[in-house]
């Protein structure tokens, strides 16, 4: 009896311990969760100011000092940083250097920029056009990898640039209230089915001061992108795209005239080819590059010749190349990151050219970021984990046991309350696939309670929600509900990304239903575990995931209580036409999956209840997907809530993310605690 007394005494002191030391631990709040948020970076993992490689020595700040590593003897220095200087107010602001708009600038030292519709090199302008023809802007809504509108080549004598044509788009009104009278601009808004921009390629010679237009025909609604330059800058390499996204081919053109030399490779399907990443040529071999597909269902690397044959497949697997980091010429080897550990992983590997075999740089977990000194021997490796919130490397590829640490940040949140994070995997609605999910548990979890469930959800294309970081990728919103007493839940559905060609294009014409089958697959996991209270659970998302919580909302109202839809696309035929036509088709070629997935059609099955977020500057997906849902229910007498946050685009960002996210969490505890 004495015995049981002391164990009984030592575990309640234990207890007691226990829940003091837990007292004692800091709660977070939405300013220290947040992105935005006044305490964010206190919070979150160390970063380095302006991690950058200076040929072969990385610099960077910190602290109010300079740093400095040459990586080719690892040594350290470091120095106070220099006073910033205050502009005198009898200087002219003249003298100052402009900030040019889409700032691109040539190995020579010029500068390619913007102002308005047209592309100026300088101080020269190049082009002269008129309303609805934009030059060296980016074209086709950022997709297939376009991310800038100018292309200067190695040497810096040319620029290749986009020509985009929107006069026949159809223009979208966008309300500025911050005038006295409100003030409507109109952007331009190609919808699937509808009229679309024309794109043309030209090149301006900065010797001879002329532009020559690439002879791909009348501009048309095809795609141009991928574009690179050949290695002695008498070739423009690029991929066309037909409209229809189902064909594509790499053509070369010549530089001089323009004309159209040849077709390279060609690629047909019957769902859609993506385009993503130019041609890169070897530096040690001026007639062989490398060209990126998913033709065998994962992204690879293939080396073929410039008449268009295929030399080899360099990279094979049922994992995809996410990314090429570098080519090393003296290795005769390409520095890759790719998913061949984990789909949750993203890992840094050497592959030769001549055998194909991969060497792993750096430690074999987590989620890594490379960037390659100018001679290609070193790298700067930074790195999360689950269990690592940051760690930055420089590693000597050629001798890897050759490295220095600049970096290993401590857990931020150390001190502070923390829930339990687990990753696992259920089977996807096809009873085959592994689907991969986060389960966030209430702070202060008691195992005999029954808690209040909220499921964050994308599922669309080129999106992965969890994923091998810090914190196993949860949201600051996820932890703040934990400590609120939430269970919090994401799945990551057929569609989504780094999964490969035949897991994402599932649901091909139909976007949306697949995924919700995989979501409920999710929730049917959820109520099988005992804490979980099945009669309170929510669903919240943002765009595509807006899409997804409403339909979740609308087509299983007996499963989800309460539901917060942000940005949401309510019916595919107002989505942009690059994107929404890839996975959809046109409205006239596919009536029914329009029709299935168009939400405004079950405005009247909404029996929970539904907080809809939009920006009113929001060009992405425009406010008329909420309107026009908002009226469909008011017509069908079922009553969603609205919030509107004015003057931003597609989310909200900044300090006002913090009042966002407040919002979320008050209605889920108004609704479903």
């Amino acid at each position: 009896m004495k015995w049981t007394y002391k164990i009984t005494t030592m575990a309640m002191f234990c207890l007691v311990s226990l829940t003091i030391m837990a007292q004692t631990k800091k709660e977070l709040t939405l300013e220290d969760l947040v992105y935005g948020g006044r305490t964010y970076t206190k919070y979150h993992p160390a970063r380095l100011s302006g991690l950058r490689w200076k040929g072969d020595t990385a610099v960077w700040t910190k602290d109010g000092n300079s740093y400095a590593l040459d990586a080719r003897h690892m040594k350290l220095t470091s120095e106070p940083l220099p006073q910033t200087a205050k502009l005198s107010s009898k200087v002219s602001k003249t003298k100052l250097k402009p900030v040019f708009v889409n700032a691109d600038k040539s190995a020579l030292g010029m500068v390619a920029h913007t102002k308005d519709n047209n592309l100026y090199i300088d101080d020269l302008q190049l082009t002269n056009e008129t309303a609805g023809i934009v030059c060296g802007q980016t074209v086709s809504r950022n997709e297939f990898g376009i991310s800038k509108g100018t292309f200067w080549s190695p040497s810096g004598r040319y620029l290749a640039y986009y020509i985009k044509d929107e006069r026949g788009v159809s223009q979208y009104p966008i309300v500025d209230i911050t005038k006295r009278v409100a003030e409507v601009e109109n952007v331009r808004y190609p919808m699937a089915g509808m009229t679309s921009e024309k794109i043309q390629v030209a090149i301006y010679d900065t010797e001879t001061k002329k532009t020559v237009y690439l002879q791909t025909g009348e501009p048309t609604d095809k795609y141009y992108t991928n574009i690179a330059w050949g290695p002695q800058e008498e070739n423009l390499y690029l991929i066309e795209l037909n409209r229809d996204q189902n064909h594509s081919k790499l053509c070369r053109y010549a530089v001089a005239d323009g004309s159209m030399q040849q077709v390279l490779i060609e690629e047909t399907s019957d769902k859609y080819v993506e385009p993503q990443q130019p041609i890169q040529f070897l530096p040690w071999n001026n007639k062989q590059f490398i060209y990126q597909t998913r033709a065998d269902g994962f992204n690879h690397l293939y080396i073929y010749d410039i008449t268009g044959k295929l030399v080899k497949q360099l990279t094979k697997g049922n994992w995809l190349v996410q990314e090429v980091l570098g080519i090393d010429e003296k290795k005769k080897s390409i520095i890759i990151k790719s998913t061949e550990i984990s789909p949750l992983q993203s890992n840094i590997y050497s592959v030769s050219v001549r055998s194909g075999k991969r060497t792993l740089i750096g430690e074999g977990k987590g989620v890594h970021f490379g960037l390659l000194s100018k001679s290609k021997q070193y790298i700067i490796d930074t790195f999360t984990a689950h269990d690592t919130p940051r760690k930055i490397t420089v590693i000597d590829l050629y001798h890897p046991q050759k490295e220095q640490v600049i970096l290993d940040a401590p857990d931020p949140q150390a001190d502070c309350v923390q829930p339990e994070i687990t990753v696992g995997t259920i089977k996807a609605a096809d009873g085959v696939t592994d689907l991969y999910y986060r389960l966030t548990k209430p702070v202060n979890y008691n195992p005999n309670k029954k808690y209040p469930t909220v499921v964050y959800v994308y599922g669309g294309p080129h999106a992965q929600l969890v994923r091998d970081v810090y914190q196993w990728d949860a949201d600051g919103r996820d932890i703040y509900m934990a400590e609120k007493g939430y269970v919090c839940f994401t799945l990551d559905s057929r569609g989504s990304s780094n999964r490969g060609l035949k897991f994402e294009n599932v649901t091909f014409r139909h976007l949306g239903i697949e995924e919700c089958k995989d979501q409920i697959k999710g929730v049917e996991f959820l109520k099988s575990l005992p804490y979980v209270d099945a009669n309170r659970i929510g669903v919240h998302g943002w765009s595509f995931g807006g899409h997804m919580t409403t339909a979740l909302m609308l087509r299983y109202p007996q499963i989800f209580k309460v539901g917060v839809a942000g940005g949401p696309v309510m019916d595919w035929s107002k989505y942009e036409v690059m994107y929404g036509e890839r996975y959809m088709d046109t409205p006239e070629s596919n009536p029914k999956g329009y029709e299935a997935t168009n939400l405004v059609n079950l405005a009247g099955q909404l029996k929970g209840r539904l907080l809809l977020i939009h920006d009113d500057h929001d060009i992405t997906v425009v406010p008329q997907h909420t309107l026009s849902f908002i009226k469909a229910c008011v017509e069908a007498r079922t009553y969603p809530d609205l919030l509107v946050y004015p003057n931003h685009p597609h989310n909200v960002r900044g300090k006002d993310r913090v009042h966002l996210t407040y919002k979320i969490v008050q209605y889920f505890d108004d609704h479903l605690k």
